[in-house]
């Protein structure tokens, strides 16, 4: 490939057969190393407005129907599965603090966890097991997948709503006390951990 275009072209035929969303690094081993940004970048401009589209969530690149023609793709009337409001509360604190312990979500809600509710997340493929706590018990933990970003329309978690952006935007029903409480309590945690290290600068520079 001595072109930029035999690259873009390469690019797009590797994405079109991947089996799953590809990591930059993925797409360039397998076209023996070469720099594949600016290849990924013209195709996401290329495919920005048409019926598929090329979209990067959680590091990796795949082709998707775009969102306003999805319906026409749909063969049946799809039920739609409604939350409820304590598996609402679990995604929003597992999708603002993750990663994070049942227990930790428990803390967070102020009331008991059923094992069942973190199924029904894990079930929809919006909830993974990560790993485990380093404390005594090692309990398991939690945090959201790629599947999740993709459903909502995020590249990554930084892309997650502030509490005022969701309210500025009506967004807020039919969960809004579930998102609100929950993005509330990591609002008060950003802002007193920085207050924290504020104090801190301060001691070091005194």
């Amino acid at each position: 490939m001595t072109r930029p275009d035999d690259l873009v072209r390469a690019v797009e035929a590797t994405l079109f057969a991947a089996e799953e969303p590809m990591t930059v690094e993925a797409i360039s081993t397998h076209l023996g190393g070469a720099d594949v940004k600016a290849a990924l970048a013209e195709l996401a401009a290329t495919y920005k407005d048409r019926g598929v589209q090329l979209v990067e969530r959680a590091r990796r690149w795949h082709f998707q129907t775009a969102p306003d023609l999805a319906h026409l793709l749909r063969r049946e009337r799809e039920e739609v599965r409604r939350l409820s409001r304590a598996a609402t509360e679990v995604l929003a604190i597992v999708a603002y603090h993750e990663p994070v312990s049942r227990a930790e979500i428990e803390a967070i809600r102020g009331v008991q966890t059923a094992k069942g509710t973190l199924d029904v997340l894990m079930e929809a493929g919006w909830v993974r097991i990560v790993g485990r706590r380093e404390v005594p018990g090692r309990p398991v933990i939690y945090a959201t997948t790629p599947e999740f970003l993709t459903h909502f329309g995020l590249e990554s978690r930084r892309d997650l709503p502030g509490l005022d952006e969701l309210k500025a935007a009506g967004l807020l029903d039919p969960v809004d006390d579930a998102l609100a409480d929950a993005m509330e309590t990591a609002d008060q945690r950003r802002e007193a951990a920085e207050a924290e290290a504020g104090l801190a600068s301060e001691d070091e520079s005194a």
